[in-house]
């Protein structure tokens, strides 16, 4: 053998040693396999987030956009049986009358209308509830990690 090349024993050693340092990796190592991993999980958790909001944002705009259609059918219908109402009252009272009636009687329907439909809508919850509570779940697993 030279003496500057290892010998079998000492070569084996130092592979010994590699695959040691392989099977335990360095507190450095697991904080950056930690970091990525976080990074990742943050990533995945926002992704989420955008999805179920789009979903929920999704189904609000559906339902106010046929809440608007049906809303402005029903006001073209509602304004021709108002005329005709208007119509039959001027027959027996003053046409001035008939016409003030009529407008506050839909004055007083079309204001509890709008009342019920500004309660329902503020009873929709668009808190993304499955992101928070996956978030949480994050945190105490992130907790578990550090110790």
């Amino acid at each position: 053998m030279t003496q500057g090349s290892p010998g079998i024993g000492e070569d084996r050693m130092h592979q010994n040693n590699r695959q040691n340092h392989r099977e335990e990796p360095s507190i450095g190592e697991l904080f950056a396999d930690l970091t990525r991993e976080m990074t990742t999980l943050v990533r995945q958790e926002i992704a989420l987030a955008t999805t179920e909001m789009g979903q929920k944002a999704s189904g609000v705009g559906h339902d106010l956009g046929f809440l608007a259609l049906g809303g402005a059918i029903a006001y073209a219908g509602l304004l021709a049986i108002l005329a005709a109402v208007i119509l039959v009252l001027g027959q027996v009272i003053p046409w001035w009358l008939s016409a003030l009636i009529v407008g506050l009687a839909v004055a007083g329907v079309g204001y509890f209308l709008v009342r019920q439909s500004l309660a329902a809508l503020s009873e929709i919850d668009l808190t993304p509830r499955y992101t928070m509570e996956t978030l949480k779940e994050d945190v105490a697993w992130a907790k578990e990690q550090t110790k």
